[in-house]
């Protein structure tokens, strides 16, 4: 007898799809020097960090370490019809999941390091950036690769651009200061734990 039951089949679904926050505390589990937290970012962190984005003159938004999408589908829905949001992230299960889940012809997802911004915008045809955004634990990446990012986006955005990272730790700032024009930055109690927000502009 082949096939399965509706009841094997309904199984073999949720095994295979798990849930946002048991994807994260999984993803977590295997790759902890990647994934800056235990928990997903709150809404309230989300709205704050996207909050000084000019969504109008938005073609370009790069995305580092999705993850399960918490920042991914906020910026969907923000983001023109005709723009392009391009996620990237070293680990492949995160990867699928994102595929799988959020089924957007703007969404454009990329197995690979932030580092590698430049080279992945080349293969993908696109120019330079609007916006990158990150929640990557750069306090916590093997040695000059925190730097290599920032390097790396300062290049891979158009002047006038910004790079956006929310972190717990403040020593990101002299990590990515040196590649920017000037920064922003504020405090957001409203999650777990309280999130410092950076914006790094490009002159």
């Amino acid at each position: 007898m082949t096939g399965f039951s509706a009841e094997q089949a309904a199984y073999r679904k949720r095994k295979g799809m798990l849930g946002p926050m048991a994807m994260f505390f999984r993803g977590f589990l295997k790759h902890p020097v990647m994934v800056g937290s235990i928990i997903p970012s709150s809404r309230a962190t989300i709205d704050r960090m996207l909050a000084p984005v000019d969504w109008a003159s938005t073609n370009l938004i790069v995305e580092y370490g999705p993850g399960v999408g918490t920042f991914t589908r906020p910026i969907l829905e923000r983001l023109a019809p005709d723009a392009t949001l391009v996620a990237i992230d070293t680990n492949p299960d995160f990867c699928d999941y994102l595929k799988r889940s959020i089924p957007d012809s703007r969404l454009q997802i990329v197995n690979g390091s932030a580092a590698d911004v430049n080279d992945i915008l080349g293969q993908l045809g696109f120019g330079k950036a609007d916006y990158a955004i990150s929640g990557l634990p750069f306090t916590t990446l093997p040695a000059g690769v925190g730097p290599a990012i920032a390097k790396a986006t300062a290049e891979a955005l158009r002047p006038g651009g910004t790079f956006m990272v929310y972190q717990f730790r403040p020593k990101v700032r002299s990590i990515v200061e040196p590649f920017f024009a000037r920064v922003d930055q504020e405090f957001e109690f409203w999650n777990v734990p309280p999130a410092q927000l950076w914006w790094f502009h490009k002159d």
